[in-house]
């Protein structure tokens, strides 16, 4: 007798007869000779005896058809069979519509989800097929019955949920200095270790495009200036010798020579070991100045992912204060603002500037001089970002400013803002640690549920009931991809598991990678904070103090059940201010078709980015920093604070100074700046001319404009969705 059906979801559900008596009954209603209730009723009793305790939706179908063909209405039969396959069509149809968007490459939501991805091209078309393959099966076999559940009502978005079966980890910070001394193999190639700067730059750009192919998620660098500096010092000895080679002189003496900065200078009037000195120095920083463009070219153009995308890449720098680090630093930032091609602004890597007092920042830093020069390079090309190492919650105890090796407890960002120092299972550092995998709870939709209640402390208290319903399935959804993933095996990612993660360098081939990927960390994230706030009290955090005091308790307490999850599970939760790209317009449709049209709610197509103000909202910088500083503090998963400014920053980096003031006194984190940047598609010219139309240089009226997604920059508009489209169309200036 059958008790119980396996669906083709894969859940497990009680054998119900009705079902099978609705699906008879249709078929019957199509005939001429109509329903029979005795034949159904004696059809059903049938089947439930005869079959197995167990059985499949289709082998129970399979029953029915049998059946029917042993009765006098074998008409029924018929019927039933061309229903079954039209149900089977219609099951289908979604995934053809779906399939025919890629092949026809529609400028969709679908084609569209990853900015950084061209789904345009041969390669791009296979990873949308196979994305768009794997998630139901994700949804079918992976997930439990709560968080399918979740994920279907429009509460939980899965990041990355492609990449799921693949037990793929999201991101990580390289720490270079292992392959750059080391050397390491990959694949079916071997790197020896680097001699000279112009190797370390190439190892740098193969470190982060080999890991890119065997994770989901970004890659950075955490301490890019450190890491080169050893480089410039051997480059710096090899012209030394070089000279040395064609002059019959002894010049052993300067291998060494303390150099206080590698500045060009004239040789005129220099004789001698002054003279070789400035020769090697003029050649090694023009050697390090090509290194480094030559860096910034790959990371524009080498592809990963099958062939499709660029590296999804980030260096962190701006605190090594020898003189060969200062030398990387500067070729860096003037290359990049010399641009890339004909002068175009370099989309990857993200670059960030540590800002630390005493180091990189205030007037009679050693490395002052190096951040004004970050942010005239940001004025004209967005990049460096500034990660602020002097806020609270990126404090280390052991930082020092001797150390040689400080950069190891200086925090670095990643990607658009994931942040990663906090570690309940070894050091607390950035390096060779990375995000595991993060999901995102729609904050909105359980506030929207809540509006109908007229008491507000009632809808507030029923909010944060639901809240914590949803953080729970959370917490476990994502453990239960935590204990997934650690069954991977070290040879499954040859490079990451070797050289990069902590404490990878002890596992076996065959080794699963349990044993140290808990030191990354599990994200808990959210956006529209300020949709969920209007849904509550009417206004947003920008408008309101009582808003904002509301929305300060929402993060918080999630910040406290992280916490609590911490323990619960022995993993590292954190909460994510979430970069919301295709996920920013997908929560509000959901939500839209389930709840309407709801004024400074749903009637954009968008929800607002995170715990940001509304890109709409008219403020100042001061105000917004006001605002959103305080969340950082409580998203140590990841965050970000940006201002939009007016005209032509190009001849205007105090502006920038300006930001970076605001991050200092208000102890914000990670911070960017957005300013007007039009690009020629045609042949690459750009300028800050608002509302340009036609290019000065080739005439071409294929203007567009370089704008941020999220945390980082997109070459063209054309492949946003229409939900971060729209919210670009929203976006004012703050003065």
């Amino acid at each position: 007798m059958i008790q119980t059906v396996k669906k083709r979801d894969g859940r497990i559900v009680g054998y119900n007869e009705e079902k099978i008596k609705a699906a008879i009954r249709k078929a019957m209603l199509q005939t001429e000779k109509g329903e029979d209730e005795g034949l159904i009723q004696k059809i059903t009793d049938r089947i439930s005896v005869s079959g197995k305790e167990q059985m499949t939706v289709e082998e129970i179908q399979d029953l029915v058809e049998i059946e029917l063909m042993k009765s006098p209405r074998k008409e029924v039969a018929k019927k039933y069979i061309a229903y079954r396959d039209q149900r089977s069509i219609a099951r289908q149809a979604k995934t053809r519509s779906m399939f025919l968007e890629i092949i026809e490459a529609k400028n969709t939501d679908i084609t569209r989800e990853n900015a950084n991805m061209n789904a345009d091209s041969p390669a791009g078309m296979m990873m949308k097929f196979a994305s768009e393959s794997t998630k139901p099966f994700v949804d079918d076999y992976l997930l439990s019955p709560a968080t399918r559940e979740a994920v279907k009502k429009n509460y939980l978005h899965i990041h990355d949920k492609d990449y799921y079966p693949t037990k793929s980890l999201t991101c990580v910070q390289h720490p270079l200095d292992h392959i750059l001394k080391d050397g390491f193999m990959a694949g079916h190639g071997e790197s020896r270790p680097a001699k000279r700067i112009e190797t370390a730059s190439v190892i740098a750009c193969i470190s982060l495009e080999t890991a890119q192919n065997e994770m989901h998620g970004g890659q950075a660098i955490p301490a890019f200036d450190f890491y080169m500096a050893p480089y410039v010092r051997s480059s710096y000895q090899e012209e030394i010798k070089y000279i040395e080679e064609i002059t019959g002189e002894d010049y052993k003496d300067l291998y060494n020579t303390p150099i206080d900065d590698y500045l060009i200078k004239p040789l005129d009037g220099l004789t001698g070991p002054l003279r070789a000195r400035q020769h090697a120095i003029n050649r090694t920083v023009g050697r390090v100045h090509q290194a480094m463009e030559a860096f910034i070219h790959n990371m524009n153009t080498i592809h990963s992912r099958g062939g499709n995308q660029v590296v999804f890449s980030s260096i962190n720098y701006g605190t090594d204060t020898s003189a060969e680090g200062r030398c990387v630093i500067r070729e860096l930032l003037e290359s990049t603002y010399e641009g890339v091609g004909n002068g175009a602004t370099a989309i990857f890597p993200i670059q960030i500037w540590k800002k630390k007092r005493g180091v990189s920042y205030l007037p009679g830093d050693r490395n002052y001089d190096l951040y004004c020069l970050a942010c005239k390079v940001t004025a004209r090309r967005f990049f460096p970002n500034f990660v602020n190492l002097d806020a609270s919650y990126n404090y280390h105890e052991k930082w020092d400013i001797n150390d040689p090796e400080r950069y190891r407890y200086e925090i670095a960002t990643m990607g658009c803002r994931t942040r990663v120092f906090e570690n309940r299972f070894g050091e607390k550092t950035s390096i060779g640690r990375g995000n595991l995998s993060f999901s995102t709870i729609n904050i909105v939709g359980l506030a929207i549920e809540t509006m109908k209640i007229a008491d507000k402390d009632e809808r507030i208290n029923l909010f944060f009931a639901k809240l914590d319903e949803m953080l729970d399935i959370t917490a476990h959804q994502l453990h239960e991809r935590y204990m997934f993933q650690k069954t991977a095996y070290a040879k499954q990612f040859q490079l990451l598991m070797s050289k990069l993660w902590n404490g990878a360098e002890g596992l076996a081939e065959n080794d699963t990678i349990e044993s140290v990927i808990n030191q990354g960390t599990l994200g808990i994230g959210f956006i529209g904070l300020a949709e969920c706030l209007i849904a509550l009290t009417g206004k947003h955090h920008g408008e309101s103090a009582e808003a904002q005091e509301l929305g300060l308790k929402i993060v918080a307490y999630m910040r406290d059940r992280a916490n609590e999850f911490s323990e619960k599970y022995q993993h590292n939760y954190s909460i994510l201010a979430t970069p919301a790209e295709g996920l920013s317009g997908r929560f509000t449709k959901g939500d839209r078709k389930k709840f309407g049209v709801i004024p400074g709610v749903t009637d954009k197509d968008y929800y607002t980015n995170s715990n940001h103000i509304p890109v709409y909202y008219h403020c100042s910088p001061r105000h917004k920093a006001e605002i959103e500083a305080p969340y950082h503090d409580l998203t140590r998963g990841g965050h970000i604070f940006y201002v939009e400014i007016d005209g032509d920053a190009t001849h205007n980096p105090e502006a920038i100074m300006d930001i970076v003031d605001l991050m200092d006194k208000y102890n914000i984190g990670y911070g960017s700046v957005n300013h007007n940047r039009n690009r020629c598609m045609a042949c690459g010219y750009e300028d800050a001319t608002e509302g340009l139309k036609k290019c000065p240089k080739c005439g071409s009226t294929n203007i567009d404009t370089l704008q941020r997604i999220t945390g980082y920059l997109v070459g063209t508009t054309d492949r946003w969705n229409s939900g971060k489209l729209a919210e670009l169309r929203d976006r004012v200036v703050h003065k």
